[in-house]
């Protein structure tokens, strides 16, 4: 079986789908893989790792057209769909919105979205969803250190005694956790939020402290996500939140719902209400923003609080980022291959809940 992985062409992408070390255990267990002449340098892997493990190098029409599979990072452009073999499979990190998995019906790929990956144990080593976020929440942190006027760690000096910043945290998902982590490397004081209680000991465990509000409804899925609140719930939560963000010198906001807008946690009003000074990383800038002010892509300052909304974080740390990334898509591959045939046993739930498209139909939007 031929494996095919293009270079990233979509804006800003570092990442690579494979990485030598990956590509070459492929290799070995008996796949043909064949990645495009630099794909992989963005994120420091140099065309010579790749030969060194058994991998061939290809242009980018061989690599996509001659593939039984092909893995990307992001999903293919929608200009490029002609250039993939009719019947082959991709497998990729996309949002499955109906005209795009239109398209890849009208190819007649079976196309695998990891982003439907289901949140179970035995797909664990696939969650690319939690490698990534993994990524984001330290960098948001990094992020929010490089833009605030002060440190985060209380230093006590010949200057006098400086003391340690306070970082709020809304969301303790994986990106949230690894902020909090992160934040409290740095030496911050640090408190986090979330709709579901379940959380309150993992933030607790990281030295954080977890700030409760009286939440009669349940709050969570049962895949273990956040859920969306009901409208007298949501009130009384940004109420909660305006209140909980005036004294934060550096708020991180992740929290996000599967497939719907991300909530509203910090509105226009609560930013006035911030000191000069503050940082807001939205780490929901992607789909929507928690804090109303948001614009994703780019960073702006309002009543003296500077609001960034960062696009795809995970790609500013490429090497490990693709590391991680590599090793899901690796344990996916091997879950949906087997004996050099494509397994399609829509019994597995795995299988069933990736699968958007297969012999020309949509399956999942």
């Amino acid at each position: 079986m031929r494996i095919g992985v293009p270079k990233e062409v979509a804006a800003n992408e570092r990442r690579v789908a494979l990485t030598p070390d990956l590509a070459g255990r492929l290799v070995k267990g008996g796949f043909e893989v064949v990645i495009e002449r630099g794909a992989g340098t963005a994120a420091f892997f140099p065309d010579d790792a790749y030969t060194a493990a058994g991998v061939k190098l290809g242009d980018r029409s061989s690599v996509i057209g001659q593939a039984d599979i092909v893995l990307q990072v992001q999903g293919p452009m929608s200009s490029e769909l002609a250039q993939y073999r009719e019947g082959s499979a991709l497998v990729a990190f996309f949002q499955p919105t109906p005209d795009y998995v239109r398209q890849l019906a009208h190819r007649k790929l079976t196309a695998f979205s990891l982003v439907l990956l289901p949140r179970i144990t035995r797909a664990q080593p696939m969650d690319v969803l939690s490698s990534q976020a993994t990524v984001a929440g330290y960098k948001a942190v990094l992020l929010a250190a490089s833009t605030t006027g002060r440190l985060l760690p209380m230093l006590v000096t010949a200057a006098g005694t400086l003391p340690a910043a306070r970082v709020l945290v809304l969301g303790a998902g994986v990106a949230g956790l690894q902020a909090i982590a992160t934040a409290r490397r740095l030496g911050a004081i640090v408190s986090a939020f979330d709709v579901r209680p379940a959380v309150k000991e993992q933030v607790q465990s990281l030295g954080a402290s977890f700030l409760e509000m009286a939440i009669e409804e349940h709050a969570e899925t049962a895949g273990g996500y956040a859920k969306e609140l009901s409208e007298e719930t949501h009130r009384k939560e940004l109420a909660f939140l305006a209140a909980a963000v005036k004294d934060a010198d550096i708020v991180i906001s992740t929290a996000a719902i599967p497939g719907k807008k991300a909530p509203i946690l910090i509105t226009a009003a609560a930013v006035q209400g911030m000191k000069p000074g503050a940082v807001i990383v939205d780490l929901a800038a992607e789909t929507g923003g928690n804090c109303e002010l948001t614009e994703p892509g780019t960073e702006i300052v309002r009543n003296g609080v500077s609001i960034l909304g960062p696009l795809n974080l995970a790609s500013t740390v490429p090497l490990h980022a693709s590391q991680m990334y590599a090793k899901n898509i690796s344990a996916f591959l091997g879950h949906i291959v087997q004996d050099g045939k494509l397994r399609l046993d829509f019994e597995d739930q795995i299988i069933r809940e990736t699968c958007v498209t297969h012999a020309g139909e949509v399956r999942k939007t």
